[in-house]
């Protein structure tokens, strides 16, 4: 039997074994993602149950780095345990600490010799020491797959050519068959060992096919491009590059590129070596695998092409952005402060980061972040967004305003529908800071750049019924809402409330029932039923749905009133349609969004 010496860590584990939905609940206030790492006073108490149960907590939470070091402290109790061993191993690649897993790999080895991860992972590594033919033996035994077996055959392709043999890299390459897909990779690949062989010709051969197979695909271009601008002339490359930024707007490397070819540069082979050139394998098939779905291999592969070229800002931004996946911001957080000062990628890490410490309640770093940013480019929309949200989302709705006005003012001359949210965004932070005139004017130019965008629809009709103005124009506004997203709870209560202010309650009671389906834990809804079933003579109803209401955390300024009508009933509620802007109730709270009454 197991004898449990509990601490904060071990209560834990054997909550998420015994207590699974109350372990394992994130709520604003106790985020899953804010447990600290271990300490080795912490790895010293616990007994081999102990941490393996902790270590099994950290796999779920996804908690790679404290799984490994729980898992190793289990196997330090009990070395001969395989299954032990394999976790830790895992644990160990996922979070990154690749010569921690070598070891490990070493050890399982020694008792399986044909488990495929542990010979990936030697054979990277031996890559990195440049040995390799051993590279090439371990490797051609973790073939397992469609996937794993070309991101065998490239690997082993480098090692081949690392070894001197771009000419048989080549050819392993050419012999393998799959998928319809796998030609991308091949030829982009190839030209790669080729162009590294000098043999510049035949790299650009296969280049221009793989281009030619898809032209959307960054790698593909940038490879294209720089044989061009080396091989052929500044002006096809810089074409190469125009035509990617009419397909994805602004990217920074193309940007770069596109600097570069005007200005008549040659550019460099995108790798230099054959360890840069197994990176580029590990990260393109990673970052394919994590945007559909295979977060898990994903993460194998993006920690091996990190552990090759660990400033690859490519393979760092795909890992932050998997961690964002899997909602694990602090995680990210890590990653993107390891992103290059020196990257055109940079930025885009910076506005990431700045979005990701917001969502872990550092909100000033943030924004000082953001601030950074646009003080280098004053008309940078996409960090004046990131900004403005953060700002807005903290309710600084005087400093959100201003923000916006920043990105109103640096808009292109058209009238392009995706320039409202703009305005709209403004309007709300205008509206939240009384300044309803200049809010209404941003919601109607919002309204004329995207006419049916239900958020300006909802935001502007509540807001006109709430103060009793536009009645007949804001209720259809508010309804056309509805229509679009009939399964948003927040604009379903948005047409609650409003048939609420103008007195019709039956109504408001049934729109309001069918909000509480969508958004049963909104406390806003919650309130909002609670005074229509008061007003419908549902008196014991109303005060079961502020009590629930006031259990589910509302704005701290509407505690009191919530509390007020659960002792007292709904005493001085407003006529109908008659409360000013001003002095509006428990609505505006969620409108801080854009979501609605």
């Amino acid at each position: 039997m197991f004898s449990i010496r509990c601490n904060r860590w071990t209560a834990l584990a054997v909550a998420a074994v015994l207590l699974p939905g109350v372990a394992l609940a994130q709520t604003p206030d106790h985020p899953a993602d804010t447990a600290k790492f271990p300490t080795n006073v912490d790895l010293k108490s616990l007994t081999t149950s102990g941490s393996y149960l902790a270590a099994r907590h950290a796999s779920v939470e996804r908690d790679a780095a404290s799984a490994a070091a729980f898992y190793r402290s289990a196997l330090r109790s009990d070395p001969k345990n395989n299954e032990l061993l394999d976790r830790a191993f895992i644990s160990s690649v996922a979070d990154g600490d690749i010569d921690e897993a070598v070891k490990l790999a070493e050890r399982i080895l020694t008792v399986d010799k044909s488990n495929r991860i542990a010979r990936l992972v030697m054979g990277v590594q031996d890559i990195k020491q440049k040995k390799y033919a051993a590279a090439q033996n371990n490797i051609n035994q973790s073939v397992r797959g469609p996937i794993t077996d070309l991101v065998a055959t490239l690997l082993s392709a480098w090692a081949t050519a690392g070894a001197g043999d771009a000419k048989g890299a080549v050819a392993n390459i050419d012999k393998l068959t799959g998928p319809e897909w796998y030609p991308l990779f091949k030829d982009l690949h190839a030209g790669m060992i080729l162009e590294l062989a000098g043999k510049e010709k035949d790299a650009g051969t296969r280049f221009e096919r793989a281009y030619k197979l898809d032209d959307s695909m960054l790698r593909i271009t940038e490879a294209y491009a720089h044989w061009l601008s080396r091989n052929k002339d500044a002006a096809s490359a810089t074409a190469i590059y125009e035509a990617f930024d009419k397909k994805l707007a602004r990217h920074p490397l193309v940007q770069e590129g596109l600097r570069d070819t005007k200005a008549g540069k040659k550019m460099p082979p995108l790798v230099d070596s054959p360890q840069a050139g197994a990176a580029e394998a590990l990260y393109g098939i990673g970052a394919t695998l994590s945007r559909r779905g295979g977060e898990d291999l994903a993460l194998v592969y993006l920690q091996l092409a990190l552990h090759l070229q660990p400033n690859h800002p490519l393979a760092l931004l795909s890992l932050a952005d998997l961690y964002e996946t899997v909602k694990k911001p602090q995680m990210a957080i890590k990653v993107y402060e390891r992103v290059p000062a020196s990257s055109p990628l940079k930025r885009n890490a910076q506005i990431q980061l700045a979005t990701d410490l917001d969502s872990a309640d550092r909100s000033d770093e943030a924004i000082k972040i953001l601030k950074d940013v646009i003080a280098q480019d004053p008309k940078d929309l996409e960090a004046i967004m990131a900004l403005g949200n953060v700002e807005r989302g903290r309710k600084k709705f005087a400093d959100c305003a201003k923000t916006y006005s920043l990105g109103v003012d640096s808009l292109p001359a058209n009238n392009d529908k995706g320039n409202s949210v703009y305005y709209y965004y403004r309007g709300i932070c205008l509206e939240r800071s009384k300044q309803w005139p200049k809010a209404e004017a941003d919601m109607r130019k919002a309204l004329e750049l995207q006419p049916d965008q239900p958020h300006v629809l909802n935001y502007l009709g509540y807001s006109w019924i709430d103060q009793g103005t536009n009645l007949d124009e804001g209720m259809k506004m508010i309804k056309r809402a509805v229509e679009q997203r009939p399964d948003d709870g927040y604009i379903v209560d948005s047409l609650g409330w409003a048939y609420f202010r103008i007195g019709n309650y039956e109504e408001a009671v049934k729109n309001l029932e069918r909000a509480i389906d969508l958004k049963p834990e909104d406390p806003t809804i919650n309130d909002h039923l609670g005074d229509a079933y008061w007003k419908i003579g549902r008196k014991l109803e109303a005060k079961f749905q502020w009590a629930h209401a006031r259990d589910l955390k509302p704005e701290p300024e509407e505690l009191p009133k919530i509390e007020a009508k659960i002792q007292n009933g709904l005493t001085d509620e407003p006529g109908p349609a008659a409360a000013s802007a001003d002095t509006k109730d428990a609505p505006a709270a969620k409108k801080d969004d854009g979501k609605g009454g």
